[in-house]
């Protein structure tokens, strides 16, 4: 029978799998059901009071990606440099991709938000959403391309467990 003890970087790569995955799908969801409420592009209309009041960065990314992702993301890169083989590489490339989406959020994505958040209804206004809707695109690749590979990581972990026995390379 297997040891099913987990190592502390286990338990870190299990945890960015999952926040990857929670933090995509609800990237998805914003962009796609509650941002056409803040902003009407076709009728080129910004609606900063819906924004306000959805306040979806300190109602939800605070508590999933703000701090968990960026402290997961600084604990997975301490464990990976550690690792050995593909697990290395696989779970440096995904830290390597979440760094570069946390420098664009805290740098862009956020700050423009939140200007949005108190601007008027104006064209000026109208096009920092649109530039940041069609900005944030990018942003889901780079979340969803480590979400791969921390997947991709997590599964050359455990085929290492399986062929390692218990100890595996992080123990």
């Amino acid at each position: 029978m297997m040891n099913m003890k987990l190592s502390a970087a286990e338990i870190i790569l299990w945890l960015l799998v999952l926040n990857l995955g929670l933090s995509f799908g609800a990237g998805l969801y914003e962009h796609r059901i509650v941002l056409p409420r803040w902003l009407d592009a076709q009728g080129m209309h910004w609606f900063s009071e819906e924004a306000r009041r959805d306040n979806v960065g300190l109602r939800f990314w605070a508590f999933v990606s703000t701090g968990p992702l960026t402290l997961l993301t600084l604990a997975s890169g301490f464990f990976a440099l550690r690792a050995t083989g593909a697990l290395r590489v696989w779970w440096l490339a995904a830290v390597a991709m979440v760094l570069a989406d946390r420098l664009l959020t805290f740098s862009y994505f956020i700050p423009t938000m939140m200007r949005l958040m108190q601007a008027a209804d104006s064209s000026e206004s109208v096009a920092s959403a649109v530039l940041w809707s069609r900005l944030n695109h990018l942003r889901h690749g780079l979340v969803a391309a480590a979400w791969f590979c921390a997947l991709q990581a997590l599964t050359w972990l455990r085929a290492s467990k399986l062929l390692q026995g218990a100890a595996g390379p992080l123990a």
